[in-house]
């Protein structure tokens, strides 16, 4: 297959359409989160669960094998998810998923120390670009203090980063590609276990019982196969990093659509200018690997 075009000679798409599709099932995750009267580790215990069985049951040919390298982005997949949860918790919402997506700012700066690539000008802009853009969500609403909770979204930010980084690790091929995914939810549910024991106790309504299932089977469980299924197919980890922009840019026009929060004006603003970026950002990376072959760029990485 041809990495460099949206469709190749054989009919095949771009894996970075892959991640584009990862990033819009994630953004409806505010959505119903919002909707279910859960706490969020009971809520996390249900969701993580039935992601982990979704992407075994997906994935189960190729093994539920370990090395290393698979059980290190394990444990960072199931920290993002929990210190996120702890962030949201002691700041705001915004807050906290401003300073998660600070990621493709590590990335930037570590994956040419990880993988001895060229540093590239345009990769800079790009980040800087979005990260203007997701500020202007948040004009007037970013608070200094929540001095903790703000230090546990930058720690978040910092594991998503590593977890971008070690996907695309050569070793990480050599088990299931979605391993990282399967025993970091397992982790994450041994975790928040007591929290879903005490909301079992008082009782689970059948409409969280659904927004569970989809929280869990769709957007976890299938997001996660398309995006471990790009990556394992050589998509860069700062390209997966600035696709994955589109997820807090939709998350709140979904929850304006439904549920009838409207986005400020500066929102809207920072939304176009990531859009844009992001869309540019896949052309011109297409554009630019045209004509190479996905064999030749995993071998230089290994």
């Amino acid at each position: 297959m041809e990495n460099g075009s949206l469709k190749s000679s054989k009919g095949t798409y771009s894996p970075l359409l892959l991640v584009l599709g990862a990033a819009i099932l994630w953004s409806t995750g505010g959505l119903f989160i919002k909707a279910t009267h859960l706490s969020p580790l009971g809520l996390s215990f249900g969701r993580s669960l039935l992601a982990a069985i979704t992407i075994a049951i997906f994935t189960r040919r190729e093994g539920f094998g370990l090395n290393r390298i698979s059980a290190l982005t394990s444990i960072l997949y199931a920290a993002l998810l929990i210190l996120f949860v702890v962030a949201t918790k002691l700041t705001t919402a915004a807050n906290a998923i401003f300073l998660q997506y600070t990621a493709p700012v590590y990335v930037l700066i570590l994956e040419p120390l990880f993988y001895k690539e060229k540093f590239r000008a345009r990769d800079f802009v790009t980040v800087a670009a979005c990260i203007a853009g997701m500020s202007l969500f948040f004009v007037g609403k970013l608070r200094p203090q929540d001095v903790s909770g703000n230090l546990f979204a930058l720690a978040s930010g910092v594991c998503f980063a590593l977890f971008f980084l070690l996907l695309r690790h050569s070793k990480a091929r050599q088990v299931n590609r979605a391993a990282s995914a399967i025993y970091g939810n397992l982790i994450v549910v041994l975790i928040c276990a007591p929290a879903f024991y005490g909301a079992l106790q008082h009782g689970i309504s059948p409409t969280d019982y659904a927004r569970l299932a989809y929280l869990g089977v769709v957007q976890i469980g299938f997001a996660y196969l398309l995006f471990t299924l790009a990556m394992a197919r050589g998509v860069r980890s700062l390209d997966a990093g600035i696709i994955g922009y589109i997820e807090p840019v939709l998350n709140p026009i979904w929850v304006f659509l439904f549920i009838g929060e409207r986005p400020s004006g500066w929102a809207i603003v920072g939304g176009v200018i990531i859009i844009a970026c992001v869309i540019f950002h896949m052309l011109l990376e297409t554009r630019m690997k045209s004509g190479k072959t996905l064999a030749p760029e995993l071998a230089a990485h290994e």
